[in-house]
């Protein structure tokens, strides 16, 4: 009834075609146009010469996009500088994946040497996983940025370091466990690390950068903190690792920079960059954390870079202090236990049992399996490993 009296009134009040409400344009009974709001001025260095073209989200302040990009670039040559992560004469291994944030930190660190005379030898590294429909678009996308930039690109692919094995075939053998499918993403993640750095000893790099971003180390955090994963949560507050054992410093000079503002700068630099999801990024447990850290970040803004920045500040008890690394018996890189985790991964997947070396199943690989020579054929019937990583 209310609604009916209401309707009544409203048209008493507004007559179609009349001019009793200002604004209305005869014979179409549309509501009024809203008036046209001013567009704010730039707040950053220009002083408001230019108009703003966005208010960013690490700061609110309302800027336009050449002092945004400006202070993009300078915000990472601060953490460059602040963190003494590439010195002088530092050959780079940039790996290079074709997406956004590798592509941004290409561009930048390019930009930065060329004004800032860092004197760096930069060198793009590429992987290739073996996905079928997804990594050949994306080393194409690299292929184009090493051209147009002329920079050095290697290419290191699964299949030629670990004895045939691909992304995919690596896929079909975990499907082959109920409920395993999701693993894909922790054989990913360990085998791509040893590839990229497989990749950045041929080119004689001295360190490697990688593009993660303030939101993938975030999401790093409360994974680790939903593990119960205390060593990694411990370790994963810095800007990389100063290199051990034979291993090359890594360091992430995006660290502190949303994704949101990666992908403005992007866009307003406009970079050619592969832009799809992986195939397999659906299953994957980062996933979830994704979306509850979205969620974090509508009630919070500044959650990511709290999170970061909290992970800088943890420290472990003495007494839970993992004991320090060694070497691993079969590749000697740099392990923890008597096999490193890519060499352990490989010794599940040769014996037909994928899980074997991931998480708690790790429990199972005793020392019999840890001493066993990868040159075993593979007892599922697949192609036999022979020889996987012996190189390294």
């Amino acid at each position: 009834m209310g609604v009916v009296v209401l309707r009544r009134h409203f048209r008493a009040s507004f007559p179609r075609g009349r001019a009793g409400l200002p604004g209305w344009r005869e014979g179409r009974g549309s509501l009024p146009d809203p008036p046209e709001m001013p567009v704010p001025r730039c707040s950053g260095p220009c002083g408001g010469v230019r108009p703003a073209a966005l208010r960013r989200p690490r700061t609110g302040g309302a800027v336009c996009r050449s002092c945004f990009c400006n202070a993009f670039e300078a915000e990472v040559l601060s953490t460059l500088q602040t963190g003494r992560l590439l010195p002088p004469g530092a050959v780079v291994a940039v790996g290079a994946s074709g997406g956004k944030d590798s592509t941004v930190l290409a561009h930048v660190l390019r930009a930065l040497d060329a004004r800032h005379g860092l004197a760096l030898d930069l060198h793009l590294v590429a992987v290739d996983e073996g996905i079928g429909g997804y990594r050949d678009a994306a080393l194409a996308a690299v292929r184009r940025q090493a051209g147009r930039w002329r920079l050095p690109l290697t290419v290191v692919a699964y299949a030629d370091l670990f004895g045939g094995w691909t992304m995919d075939e690596v896929a079909r053998r975990a499907a082959q466990e109920p409920g395993r499918a999701r693993a894909c993403c922790t054989f990913c993640g360990v085998l791509r690390r040893r590839a990229l750095e497989e990749g950045a000893q041929r080119v004689g790099a001295t360190h490697i950068v990688t593009g993660h971003n303030a939101d993938d180390m975030a999401e790093t955090v409360l994974m680790n903190f939903l593990r119960g994963d205390s060593g990694r949560l411990a370790r994963g507050g810095t800007l990389g690792s100063p290199g051990e054992g034979g291993a090359l410093p890594r360091c992430r000079p995006l660290q502190f920079a949303s994704q949101k503002e990666i992908v403005l700068y992007a866009h307003f630099q406009e970079l050619d960059y592969f832009s799809e999801e992986c195939v397999y990024a659906p299953e994957a447990f980062r996933g979830h954390v994704r979306d509850l850290l979205k969620a974090l970040e509508a009630a919070r803004p500044s959650v990511v870079l709290d999170l970061v920045h909290s992970a800088e500040r943890l420290a472990l008890a003495p007494a839970a202090r993992p004991p320090p690394p060694g070497a691993c018996t079969r590749c000697g890189a740099l392990s923890s236990r008597s096999l490193c985790q890519a060499c352990a991964l490989l010794d599940g997947l040769n014996r037909g049992r994928p899980r074997l070396a991931i998480g708690k199943g790790r429990k199972g690989l005793g020392e019999e399996g840890e001493k066993q020579s990868c040159t075993s054929k593979d007892s599922s019937g697949g192609p036999s490993r022979a020889g996987a990583i012996q190189a390294f």
